[in-house]
């Protein structure tokens, strides 16, 4: 629901806070107005976004593999590091919502905010989880949150901006990165010529967010996941390698899950 994350959000043209106009549009007090669609999630662009994020065959592939609970592993490891007595949880690139909603689950009095550019994605987020809602923003752009809002920032496989989580987070708030590790599905990259982890994930991240970060911890974890034809196909079809699934996958497979949960607190 857009009414618990209401009282952080900010008008993306002139930073003032908003309002409801009515039930299908916010505004701030100079006028500026952003509709609410039917399916619940607000549009908070000032303009037309310069991507449009996750196809929706992607983001349908997501929502069944992750409903499948394969990845459930990743959201318990954020879920049990997560530490917040106030403010918002911000899901930084929220997808489908899933992984926001183990976290709200976790932190049962605070509101949440999915912030994604697809809109398929968002339509599922509005109803991912009932203290959470959902927004059309550009990560890559300022966010349409004020200052010390947010008490944690999620950032699951997603762009990384760094100083406006520095903005956003309160001074005793974390950000939680999600990253793969360097063996993350390495037998699908083996056998199907997927986009490879880079080497240098760990420095890139570093240099995505920034200076006046230092870490707090880092969590691998890791799964060997059994999977079926059909869910390798699915798996394959919600990775950046969507566009390069093979016509033939053979299955069954057993492939290596594997992922970094770095705590970040502002330096």
């Amino acid at each position: 629901m857009i009414d618990g994350a209401l009282p952080y959000l900010r008008c993306p043209v002139c930073g003032g806070p908003l309002a409801r106009g009515d039930e299908r549009a916010l505004r701030c007090s100079r006028g500026h107005s952003f509709d609410i669609a039917r399916q619940g999630y607000v549009n908070l662009t000032a303009g037309r976004s310069p991507h449009p994020g996750d196809s929706a065959d992607m983001v349908a592939d997501r929502e069944t593999f992750l409903t499948e609970g394969h990845y459930d592993f990743i959201a318990q490891a954020l879920a049990a590091t997560v530490r917040a007595d106030d403010g918002l949880v911000v899901d930084a690139g929220t997808g489908t919502g899933r992984y926001l909603a183990h976290v709200l689950d976790a932190l049962p009095e605070l509101p949440g905010l999915g912030l994604d550019v697809s809109k398929p994605a968002l339509r599922r987020a509005a109803r991912a989880h009932p203290r959470a809602a959902a927004a059309l923003a550009d990560l890559w752009r300022p966010l349409p949150l004020a200052d010390a809002s947010a008490s944690v920032v999620l950032n699951v496989f997603a762009p990384r901006n760094g100083p406006e989580f520095r903005r956003i987070l309160r001074p005793d708030g974390r950000l939680l990165v999600v990253t793969p590790a360097r063996d993350h599905l390495a037998e699908l990259v083996d056998a199907y010529g997927l986009v490879k982890v880079d080497p240098d994930k760990a420095d890139r991240v570093a240099d995505a967010l920034g200076e006046g970060w230092a870490v707090v911890s880092v969590q691998s974890v890791s799964r060997t996941l059994r999977l079926s034809e059909a869910e390798t196909r699915t798996l394959i079809g919600m990775t950046p390698s969507a566009r390069h699934v093979p016509p033939h996958v053979a299955g069954p497979h057993e492939v290596t899950a594997a992922v970094d949960v770095t705590s970040y607190r502002a330096a």
